[in-house]
């Protein structure tokens, strides 16, 4: 366990640079975003207010108030979140292939490790799962300090205020990162990590059979998602599922993909991968 623990530790202090940059870049572009945003926005009503002589009252009845939504849907706000999500999909790839191709061909020593090549496995997964989880926090914590810089940059006149709960299930990014109940947490995050197995899994083909392992591994990844998306499929055709069914169906391929692909892809990694 105590071996399991260290390489975690050491997959995370590995991307820690990377990692902390993306955090830095978030605070930055959204907190700048709240603020270049919410200027323009009341350059704009005043220049409206001004060209068709309304009070504000007059503008509130016409155009609406400022809220946080125009905030939420701006490239300083969605940005980093997409360059976050799109870095740790690439650290997938690279969590692996990096201990191949880098300069000191590293995998020689982690495969050479007195522990079981499925806690390499496990401790990879684990360490971009908890990168994900710290993003999310970090954004958790970082929305309710964003929201009260806008409301106070914002007239109490034209502004409608939001809140942080609010603004997390209007937001479609928001609600898709940051689910408003545990079981959401688990539906979502669940598929993210049934997502991840399956891409270690292919990776695995990959390093296996090389050539062959790439065409494997593509019609591996081919076949989970058929089956996944097969309850969904068939309800296109002439069956019918209640939604609890529904669920309860892909929950169930879910866990066995999820399941299948860790206990393949420790397989393939303990008897066909060579250093």
């Amino acid at each position: 366990m105590m071996r399991y623990i260290k390489l975690v530790n050491f997959e995370i202090n590995r991307f820690s640079k990377i990692y902390l940059s993306l955090l830095l870049i978030t605070l930055v572009s959204q907190f700048a975003g709240v603020i270049i945003v919410t200027k323009s926005l009341l350059n704009d009503a005043r220049d409206i207010m001004k060209e068709e002589r309304l009070s504000e009252a007059a503008y509130i009845t016409n155009y609406g108030g400022i809220d946080f939504s125009h905030i939420a849907h701006s490239l300083f706000f969605v940005g980093p979140i997409a360059l976050s999500a799109v870095a740790l999909i690439f650290y997938i790839f690279l969590i692996w292939y990096r201990d191949w191709f880098g300069k000191n061909t590293f995998i020689y020593r982690l495969l050479m490790l007195p522990t079981s090549r499925l806690s390499i496995y496990l401790s990879k997964a684990t360490a971009i799962f908890l990168m994900v989880l710290g993003l999310i926090a970090f954004q958790i914590i970082m929305l309710p300090m964003e929201n009260a810089l806008f409301n106070s940059n914002v007239p109490q006149a034209l502004l409608n205020e939001m809140s942080t709960y609010g603004i997390t299930k209007l937001i479609p990014i928001l609600s898709l990162i940051i689910p408003s109940t545990f079981t959401q947490f688990l539906i979502s995050y669940g598929i993210g990590l049934m997502i991840m197995s399956i891409l270690f899994t292919a990776i695995m083909f990959e390093r296996s059979f090389r050539i062959k392992g790439i065409i494997m591994g593509l019609l591996y990844c081919g076949i989970a998602a058929v089956l996944f998306l097969a309850p969904v499929l068939m309800e296109i055709g002439n069956f019918y599922f209640y939604p609890n069914e529904l669920f309860g169906l892909m929950l169930a391929i879910g866990i066995i993909l999820t399941g299948l692909s860790v206990w393949l892809g420790s397989w393939l990694l303990k008897n066909r991968v060579t250093v």
